[in-house]
């Protein structure tokens, strides 16, 4: 390859350019091997040739457009995806020949189409060049874009509109400088009446920079009086077959919607105008509706103040009437509507987001007589959209409609009569839907009409789709003919028997032989997906009844199980029996225990080959994104500046069953999984990082199970395994941005802190884990004062204050889990962590300070304790910091606290020293205050009573010398037994039991008298499960009972006082301790 300044060309610089012109040509191939071998060519040019050669082409006039517009995707391409790894080391004078030579082919090209892709080139450089604070490394485009808008050649001033567009960032740290020159810049093209295409990508433009800068409260100000503007385009543009301002403003609706707070009313009327619109294609007037769906969420609170024009909403249910005739409808194959398309499904799913988003006391009332009146219609289009309306909104109404569920149940029912078979499809559509919504209240009071309205739609023999549909009705009640009919039925027994398990075990004889039946001759292609549901249903139903009883087809079902996983390898990729295999075998494995381990050398192949699937994944930009979009099985995340990031989902379903099956082998076979586990954990860590599929993210779980089965393999093993673990899980736990998944990987981590034990964490581990900590616990306190702004809001209603606290309640979940992990920290690692805890110390002390919310002082005094338990007596230097809070919370208003105080005071006593004498001695009168409250024994009160009953028994048996115990003694023994919190009952039972064999008097009473009681107490606890018969405490308490078991008139006594579930109590104590 020959590399040489722009302009001066050799004869064999033209042949190389000539073959690389027809490079790209057959990139452009359609045949597929062509196109393949041109893209390996492609990708072994070196990239600093590679522009050379592309910038030529798009600047040479004669080659084909279709080359010269390829040339200028792959140039933006090449400095989107590899600008480091080629611009940097290009020299000077080529880097500014590239940028003088973009900037001459937008000002000189004739062809608009190339001039919008070099434009798109231009604004990629750009977007490259601005450096981490904001420096232009290239002030020559922001002068081009400065003459360009006041040129009178609208190409030009086109060109500059859309680099801006394409990169509203342009400007870095300049814009604050030139703002108001932007925005003069823009309503200047904004109001240029002879050039529309002006005014719309002006449009387009304002609307990027909004969208760049939301956050930017005094920008979105500064530039509210240009929507108008941006209205008006959206409008126009409309009409003109344009939909690319609407699309903008359903940006502005998700991204920035207090945007367009000061023009909402006239945003909304533009709405609802455009959405009524017939005149308009399906996709502009449903853009048009997705602004009002879209506020609906974004902006509910903001929304609910236009009544006026909310109530005009029900225009969704018009779009749901859009419905056509289909005379092969009944007979289709398929169980959901082909045409998502369609007004129709959009309304359906506008109204059930609205109806979310803004709340069922709002919209229940403005919908309810609509669609009453569209169930009464003669026209079996509206009683089909008046039915799916009432499945749309059982969501987001769900409180409004419980209280008239009765009614409406009654009502739908009898649409299952309906003379149209679409009508009746809805009515099991609306059903299957609420029993959804409204479980299990549905399903307690309806069951008896539902069903039997079910079982007779599903005798429609002449609707095989209305028949599918109401089993799958069926499967949603009882959940949480042709093919499809058959499918549908086995999936509906496999429900029932998931649902009923032990009450199944009469039916099992009756379905199993026909089901074994289906498994051994459905063998045709067309068959694959019943065969599948079926091998589901097997496992399910054998899980349900239970081991004992299925064992006698075990080894059938077993044999069947085998021969398809043998011709596993036969099976094409999408068949849908592999992931039903793959559950199955799981169940399998449930079933049988240890006995599974033998097959596992059969299943395992296959399983992780499913679970090693790599997605194909793409970095695109807004322009490939929309032709990437018709592709099937592509989704995108909009990642800002223009670019998305794209995945395509097939198979993912299958990776993730697949993971799951994983984990369920290494829980149910622990060390006989050992052979596995490396394999898996090589396979399990990097999902860490895997942000495609949620039921991926929930694996992080399986960490701590692999650990368990590893450890056989000795304590080197294990310790190699942790340690490709570890890394890995303390970055997720730094990076992980959905709360649900990073609680999970944080538990993980503290379950495997606990089972590898002390020593586990380096220097770097703890200096990463702390900085992280700390982290969490400073946004916590931010996002609370983020709410407390909130709250202040002008639009602050009581529906916003519900998603405060939906938001609080996460992140006080996130707080549990930094308090695990401290927990296991200091568990396993003792005093030694002190000086590195120190750096979360002021962050702690601030969760417990007064004005503090409940949850931040519970979790707050928690983690103290932990200090106080696993690292006295070191722990006392900073009694200054929690000894005053923790006796204060003693008393608290919140029972969470109260108990947090009292376990707090148990473990001072119990493992704190010599220092905390004198706090043990003041807390007893205010823990005995606790336990005679009024009413210490409410559910909502009894946790924290039976902490504190537990402290006091703590102090008399640890501290014997802070208290006069034989004061105490009788009051505590009538609190006993412990029933709610059974870790604290094994304390109390422990030390009752050392009263007893030291025959302590004050317990026992003149002549034992107290023993009725004390085998009360024994009974009570041991009925509740308060202690358990394998455990040493119940070894003493059942000596205990021996004892007097041989004193023939004093075990009469203690029998005789007792009622019959307690001495059945006894009696099991005794057969099993």
């Amino acid at each position: 390859y020959i590399l040489c300044k722009f302009g001066k060309f050799t004869t064999l610089f033209k042949t190389i350019q000539q073959q690389f012109y027809l490079l790209l040509g057959n990139l452009m191939n359609p045949d597929n091997s062509v196109r393949k071998q041109a893209e390996e060519t492609y990708d072994t040019i070196p990239g600093a040739t590679k522009i050379t050669f592309l910038l030529q082409a798009i600047r040479d006039a004669s080659a084909a457009e279709e080359v010269r517009q390829m040339a200028a995707v792959l140039l933006r391409r090449l400095l989107s995806s590899s600008f480091e790894e080629v611009y940097p080391g290009l020299t000077l004078d080529i880097q500014t020949a590239i940028k003088t030579e973009l900037l001459a082919c937008i000002q000189l090209d004739g062809s608009s189409s190339i001039r919008k892709k070099v434009c798109d080139v231009a604004a990629e450089l750009a977007r490259n060049l601005l450096d981490d604070n904001g420096n232009n490394q290239w002030p020559e485009i922001l002068k081009f874009l400065f003459e360009s808008v006041n040129s009178q050649n609208v190409a030009l001033r086109e060109a500059a509109l859309h680099i801006f567009w394409n990169f509203p960032g342009i400007f870095g740290n300049q814009q604050q400088h030139y703002m108001d020159v932007i925005k003069r810049m823009l309503v200047q093209c904004m109001q240029d009446q002879e050039n529309p295409q002006i005014q719309t990508l002006a449009a387009r433009a304002t609307a990027s920079f909004i969208l760049s800068n939301e956050s930017n409260m005094a920008l979105l100000k500064h530039f509210s009086d240009l929507l108008p503007g941006i209205l008006q385009a959206v409008n126009e543009s409309c009409y003109q077959g344009d939909d690319s301002v609407l699309k903008s403003l359903v940006e502005i609706a998700d991204t920035a919607p207090k945007y367009l707070r000061p023009n909402l009313e006239a945003a909304l009327q533009l709405c609802l105008k455009l959405c009524g619109d017939t005149n308009l294609t399906n996709m502009q007037r449903q853009l048009a509706l997705e602004v009002i769906v879209t506020l609906s969420e974004t902006a509910a609170a903001m929304l609910r103040k236009h009544t006026a024009i909310v109530a005009q909403i029900p225009q969704m249910l018009s779009m749901m009437v859009d419905l056509e005739e289909d005379d092969e409808w009944a007979m289709a194959d398929e169980l959901e509507d082909d045409d998502f398309d369609s007004n129709a499904v959009a309304g359906e799913s506008a109204l059930d987001r609205v109806a979310c988003g803004l709340g069922g006391k709002m919209v229940l009332p403005m919908i309810k007589q609509h669609i009453m009146q569209m169930l009464q219609n003669p026209d079996w289009r509206y009683r089909h959209a008046g039915l799916m309306a009432l499945s749309a909104i059982g969501e987001g109404c769900h409180q409004q409609m419980e209280s008239i569920l009765n009614e409406i149940v009654s009502f739908v029912l009898l649409f299952c009569q309906d003379p149209h078979p679409r009508v009746r499809y809805a009515a099991c559509n609306a059903i299957g839907q609420m029993a959804t919504d409204f479980a299990p209240t549905f399903q307690k009071k309806f069951h008896d009409k539902v069903i039997s309205a079910l079982l007779q739609t599903m005798e429609d023999q002449s609707n095989p789709r209305v028949q599918a549909h109401a089993a799958a009705a069926l499967i949603n009640f009882t959940e949480d003919c042709t093919k499809l009919v058959l499918e549908q039925v086995v999936t509906s027994i496999a429900s029932v028997a998931d649902t009923a398990e032990e009450k199944f075990v009469p039916y099992y004889d009756l379905f199993m032989p026909s089901l074994k039946h289906i498994v051994e001759n459905a063998v045709q292609k067309e068959l694959r997906l019943l065969r599948g549901k079926t091998i589901e249903c097997i496992s399910l139903i054998g899980l349900a009844v239970g081991k004992e009883k299925f064992m006698p087809d075990a080894s059938a079902v077993m044999q069947l199980l085998l021969k398809t996983q043998t011709d596993f390898n036969d099976l094409e990729d999408d068949d849908p029996q592999i992931s039903y295999m793959i559950s199955a075998w799981a169940r399998m494995c449930k079933i049988l225990g240890k006995e599974f381990q033998q097959y596992l050398p059969v299943v395992m192949g296959p399983l992780m080959k499913t679970a090693s699937i790599k997605p194909e994944v793409a970095l695109l930009d807004t322009q490939d994104m929309e032709n990437m979009s018709e592709d099937d099985g592509w989704e995108f995340v909009n990642l800002g500046d223009q670019q998305s990031f794209g995945i395509k989902t097939a198979g993912l379903e299958e990776k993730a069953t697949a993971c799951q099956m994983l984990v369920c082998y290494a829980k149910e076979l622990k060390e006989g999984f050992v052979e596995y586990t490396e394999q898996v954990v090589k396979l399990m860590v990097p999902l860490l990082k895997f942000y495609f599929h949620d039921d991926i993210l929930y694996l992080p779980w399986s960490m701590p199970l692999l650990l368990e089965c590893a450890r056989v393999r000795g304590p080197e093993y294990l310790t190699q395994m942790w340690h490709f673990m570890c890394d890995a899980l303390i970055k997720a736990i730094g990076t992980e941005p959905d709360s649900d998944v990073l609680s999970e990987i944080m538990h993980s981590f503290a379950k495997c802190i606990e089972l590898m034990g002390d020593g586990c964490l380096n220097n770097e581990h703890f200096e990463e884990l702390g900085g992280i900590l700390k982290g969490k616990l400073e946004e916590h306190f931010k996002n609370q004062e983020l709410r407390q702004a909130k709250r202040q809001d002008e639009d602050y209603d009581e529906q916003v204050e519900e998603t405060l606290q939906d938001e609080d309640e996460n992140d006080v979940y996130i707080l549990t889990k930094v308090s695990d992990i401290l927990h296991a920290v200091f568990s396993s690692h003792k005093e030694k962590v002190l000086p590195w805890f120190e750096q979360l110390l002021q962050l702690i002390v601030n969760l417990i300070c007064p004005h503090r919310p409940w949850a931040d002082r519970q979790w707050g005094l928690c983690i103290f304790d932990d200090v106080i338990e696993h690292c006295s007596p070191s722990s006392f230097k900073y009694a200054e910091y929690f000894l005053r809070p923790m006796m204060q919370s003693l008393c608290d208003t919140s029972p969470e606290v109260r108990q947090a105080a009292a376990y707090g005071i148990g473990v001072m006593a119990q493992f704190g020293g010599e220092s905390y004498r004198p706090f043990c001695t003041e807390a007893i009168p205010l823990l005995i205050g606790v336990i005679q409250a009024a009413d210490s024994r409410a559910k909502e009160n009894v946790n924290a009573t039976e902490n504190c009953i537990s402290a006091v028994g703590k102090v008399m048996r640890y501290r014997p010398e802070c208290v006069i115990v034989n004061e105490i003694l009788p009051h505590w023994v009538s609190w006993l037994p412990l029933n709610e919190d059974k870790e604290e009952a094994v304390h109390t039972f422990n030390y009752l039991c050392d009263l007893i064999e030291s025959n302590n008097p004050v317990v026992l009473g003149p002549d034992n008298a107290n023993l009725p009681k004390i085998f009360l107490i024994i009974a009570e606890g041991f009925a509740n499960e308060s202690i358990k018969g394998d455990d040493d405490c119940s070894k003493r308490l059942a000596n205990v009972i021996r004892q007097v078991q041989v004193s023939g008139g004093l075990w009469t006594q203690c029998v005789s006082a007792l009622n019959e579930t307690h001495q059945k109590a006894i009696q099991d104590l005794l057969n099993t301790a």
